[in-house]
C-alpha cells in the first residue's frame, strides 16, 4: 500500500489517536443491534494497548446535522466495546472541550477513552471552516492510526486534516490494511466470470461506480430502488416507485452501451406503502408498475433470473440490499440472494451497512469470503483506486 502501517508505529507509553468506525445500528432503546463494526476494529485496539499504549477513539453515528442527539450518542458503543475487551472503556461527554482534554490528558498505557460522535460538530465534515477543531483533535495523540475503512472516502477532519499533525506518524490499522489489500487485488485482476451485484437506493450516490464497473464485469445486476430510473428509461411503467428523473438519460446512455450486461428485474413486489401490514402483489414490467403502488422487493422471475446468470460465477461484488430487507414481506429477494451467493463456489465480497444486517438476518456471513466494513469507501476505491483517508497516511520510508 506505500503508507505507514500501526506497526511500524512506536505505541509504547504513548497516547494514539485512532479514527474508527463505530457507525452502528441503535434499536429503539439505544442497544447496538449489530457489532460486526465494532468488532472488526478489535486487532487495532488489542495491538495497542498489548504494547503499552494507551488510545483515544474517534467515530461518528448517524447524521446528527452538527447538534447533540441524545440517540445518536456513542454512549452505548461504549458499553459494548468495554464488555468487548472485557476492561473500562471511559466516555467523553463530547469530542472537544476541557472535559475531554483533561480525559486524554489523564490517560495511562493501557487505557481506553471514547470521544462523543464527531458529527455533534459542523467542522468534522466541513474541516475548511474551522481548523482548529482538527487541530484540537491532533492535540489528544502522540500518533495517528486510521482503522475506519468505511470513512476513508470522506475528506473530514478526523479522516484527512487530522492525520496532516502527524508527519511520519500517521499510519493504517490493520482493518484499513486488511479492505485495501482484499478489495484491491482480488478485484485488480479477478477470477472470471466476474459479477457485480449493485442494489440500494440511489442511483446518484453510486453512478460513478457503475459506470467504472461496467468496463471491468462480465455482468452487472442492479436492483433495489436504483432499478426503477434504469426501468424507466426503458419506457416501463414504474407507478410511484423510487425516481431520481434527472438521471433517466445517463441510465438510458449506459444501457444503449452497456446493455449486454446489464440485468434488470423483470418483476417486483408492490404495494401501496411500505409498511409490514400492507397488502402486496407481483407485478411484472411487461405489464408495469399501476400508479399508486410502489416496488419494494424484487419478485421471483428476477430471482430466477439473477440466480441462472450467477451459476458459474468465479468472483462475485455485492453492494447494497436488493429490497426493504428490514421488512418481512419486502425481505425475501435480499435474503434469498445471500443464501444463494452462500451456496456457490466463488469470491464473494458483499459490503455496506444495509447490506452486511441483512446477510447477518440471512444467517450466512460465515460463508461470505469477505464481508467489507465499507460500502461507499468500498465502491469509491474500486472507482478511484484510493481514497482520501488513505491518500493522507504517512509514506512508508
Amino acid at each position: 500500500m506505500g503508507k505507514l502501517f500501526i506497526e511500524d508505529l512506536n505505541v509504547k507509553e504513548k497516547k494514539v489517536l485512532m479514527r474508527v468506525d463505530f457507525n452502528v445500528p441503535l434499536d429503539s432503546d439505544l442497544n447496538v443491534v449489530d457489532t460486526t463494526r465494532i468488532e472488526a476494529t478489535l486487532p487495532s485496539i488489542r495491538y495497542v494497548l498489548n504494547k503499552g499504549g494507551s488510545l483515544i477513539l474517534m467515530s461518528h453515528l448517524g447524521r446528527p446535522r452538527n447538534a447533540f442527539v441524545l440517540e445518536l450518542s456513542l454512549k452505548p458503543v461504549a458499553g459494548v466495546l468495554s464488555s468487548l475487551l472485557d476492561k473500562p472503556v471511559a466516555m467523553s461527554p463530547d469530542c472537544i472541550g476541557e472535559k475531554a482534554q483533561e480525559m486524554a490528558k489523564n490517560l495511562q498505557p493501557g487505557d481506553v477513552l471514547l470521544l462523543e460522535n464527531l458529527r455533534f460538530h459542523r467542522a468534522e465534515e466541513h474541516p475548511e471552516e474551522d481548523l482548529s477543531f482538527a487541530q484540537t483533535l491532533a492535540s489528544y495523540g502522540d500518533c495517528y492510526i486510521n482503522d475506519a475503512f468505511g470513512t476513508a472516502h470522506r475528506k473530514h477532519s478526523s479522516t484527512y486534516a487530522v492525520p496532516g499533525y502527524f508527519p511520519g506518524k500517521a499510519a493504517a490499522g490493520y482493518l484499513l490494511e486488511k479492505e485495501i489489500q482484499f478489495i484491491g487485488d482480488t478485484l485488480r485482476s479477478p477470477a472470471r466470470p466476474f459479477f457485480a451485484l449493485i442494489g440500494g437506493a440511489k442511483i446518484s450516490t453510486k453512478i460513478g461506480v457503475i459506470h467504472s464497473l461496467l468496463k471491468k464485469v462480465d455482468g452487472l445486476i442492479i436492483a433495489g430502488g436504483m432499478a426503477y430510473t434504469f426501468l424507466k428509461a426503458k419506457n416501463c411503467l414504474i407507478g410511484d416507485s423510487l425516481l431520481e428523473e434527472e438521471f433517466v438519460p445517463l441510465a438510458a446512455d449506459l444501457l444503449k452501451e452497456y446493455g449486454e450486461k446489464i440485468l434488470l428485474p423483470v418483476d417486483c413486489v408492490v404495494a401501496k406503502e411500505c409498511s409490514q401490514d400492507v397488502p402486496n402483489k407481483i407485478v411484472t414490467f411487461s405489464s408495469g408498475i399501476p400508479e399508486g403502488y410502489q416496488g419494494l422487493d424484487i419478485g421471483p422471475a428476477s430471482l430466477q433470473l439473477f440466480c441462472d446468470a450467477l451459476l458459474k460465477v468465479k468472483t462475485v461484488l455485492w453492494n447494497g440490499p436488493f429490497g426493504v430487507y428490514e421488512i418481512d414481506p419486502f425481505a425475501k429477494g435480499t435474503l434469498v440472494m445471500a443464501h444463494f451467493l452462500a451456496g456457490l463456489s466463488a469470491i464473494k465480497i458483499v459490503g455496506g451497512g444495509d447490506l452486511i444486517a441483512a446477510i447477518r438476518k440471512a444467517g450466512v456471513t460465515e460463508q461470505m469470503t469477505h464481508i467489507s466494513t465499507g460500502g461507499g469507501a468500498t465502491l469509491e476505491y474500486i472507482e478511484f483506486g484510493t481514497l482520501p483517508g488513505i491518500q493522507a497516511l504517512s509514506e512508508t520510508n
